[in-house]
């Protein structure tokens, strides 16, 4: 199929793109899958505490079971007293499970939103950028003139070095690659911005 492509200084022309990526079947089921799994693996979970079995210690009994007059106990490692272990803290990453992503799940999502995008006429493809652009100040009047100021510039590697400088600061705009993009980025921004080049890098990864 061929859709639109578009330079900086608004000349249209049109590029033949592979229709399993911007004209695939929209799977929902899928994406809604993907998200979770995709969300669930990214929270952190750092936070550890020791539990009473591997805080460093005597486990012998503190004292008599009878005749103290006080209350049982076991060990100084028991949560109850200081130094001892933590009941039901939080037991770090490890203790949740990592949910499995396959590569033909993450291809289907990307291409199901991307077909999205491209039916709400929400996706962009722009001309390769060949000149430097230092200038947040000048980078942000191309991207208010294109309209895409709430985007995900996924670019080319050439393109990436020429402007990623001068759009860092720009809030609400993500640049990345082909390499570094989820089905989560596609859903977090209005529009999805493509170059030429990015294009044809994304359908080597598909084919």
């Amino acid at each position: 199929m061929k859709l639109d492509k578009i330079s900086i200084d608004g000349k249209k022309d049109t590029i033949e793109v592979l229709d399993k990526i911007f004209s695939a079947k929209i799977n929902q089921k899928l994406v809604a899958s993907v998200l979770y799994k995709t969300n669930a693996n990214y929270k952190g979970r750092h936070a550890k505490t020791k539990q009473q079995n591997e805080v460093k210690g005597p486990t012998s009994k503190i004292y008599a079971q009878k005749g103290t007059g006080g209350a049982r106990h076991a060990s100084r490692k028991a949560p109850i007293f200081v130094g001892g272990g933590i009941a039901h803290g939080p037991k770090g990453e490890l203790a949740y499970k990592k949910r499995k992503l396959n590569k033909n799940e993450k291809k289907q999502s990307v291409a199901s939103l991307i077909t999205e995008k491209n039916n709400n006429k929400n996706l962009l493809i722009l001309n390769d950028f060949n000149s430097e652009i230092k200038k947040t100040k000048e980078m942000n009047s191309i991207i208010n003139k294109l309209e895409i100021s709430n985007s995900l510039i996924i670019l080319d590697k050439n393109s990436k070095e020429k402007i990623e400088k001068s759009v860092r600061n720009i809030p609400n705009v993500k640049v990345t690659d082909v390499n570094h993009f989820s089905a989560y980025d596609i859903i977090k921004f209005k529009k999805v911005v493509f170059t030429e080049s990015s294009v044809k890098e994304l359908e080597k990864r598909y084919s």
